[in-house]
């Protein structure tokens, strides 16, 4: 296998190793700083940029083997078709082992690039994931929050309404006593006024004259 090719084999490796990771059932806070670090490191930035321009080799070196693959399988049909016999075992050994070469290629590279966009797809909805929990969290807490605060402010309306209730309350039995005492007053009022006209009805039977009352 030349060179490129055993490049493209690693780095479908490497992307199975990744995958593998990425989908792991990792705790929340690792797999958040995991993705954050993918998504923000500088360097990572610069490697992802050097894998984009090598798909693109690999997307040329996928095209060449389709075409090597088709050309091989036309050739071994028009073998066929023109009815002439092999006269060298390693002649179709040769045919079939470039087949094989041909379409091993294709499989590798059109593996590593589907592979790519699969795990590229699946990196941006991981993120997407992530940062709605976060969202979902900040809301929450949101939430919490504002039911704690209408809570207590309810608390000091009730405190407020109790003492305003109470303030009421005394007022009303300040009237009451005031009321009692204007009662208390007339009461004691009308006694006076009766206790004056029978002195003044006795004062006018010892004296025989009249006396005026004025009260």
């Amino acid at each position: 296998m030349t060179i490129y090719y055993t490049l493209t084999f690693f780095l479908l490796a490497a992307e199975m190793g990744t995958f593998c990771i990425i989908l792991a059932p990792l705790p929340f806070m690792m797999r958040k700083r995991m993705l954050t670090f993918l998504s923000t490191n500088f360097v990572v930035a610069k490697i992802a940029y050097g894998l984009k321009i090598s798909f693109i080799f690999i997307a040329i070196l996928f095209i060449d083997a389709i075409q090597r693959m088709w050309r091989i399988v036309a050739e071994g049909e028009a073998s066929k078709k023109d009815g002439s016999p092999v006269h060298d075992v390693r002649t179709e050994t040769n045919l079939a082992a470039r087949k094989f070469y041909a379409q091993r290629n294709t499989y590798l590279t059109g593996f590593c690039l589907f592979l790519s966009l699969l795990l590229t797809r699946t990196f941006y909805i991981l993120l997407d994931h992530l940062h709605t929990q976060e969202e979902y969290a900040k809301l929450k807490k949101q939430m919490a929050t504002s039911s704690k605060e209408k809570i207590a402010n309810g608390d000091g309306a009730g405190a407020a309404g109790g003492n305003d209730v109470v303030a009421l309350k005394k007022r009303v039995a300040e009237l009451e006593a005031k009321e009692r005492d204007f009662e208390t007053l007339k009461k004691q009022s009308r006694q006076q006024a009766e206790e004056y006209d029978r002195l003044a009805r006795e004062l006018n039977k010892s004296t025989g004259g009249s006396v005026d009352k004025k009260y």
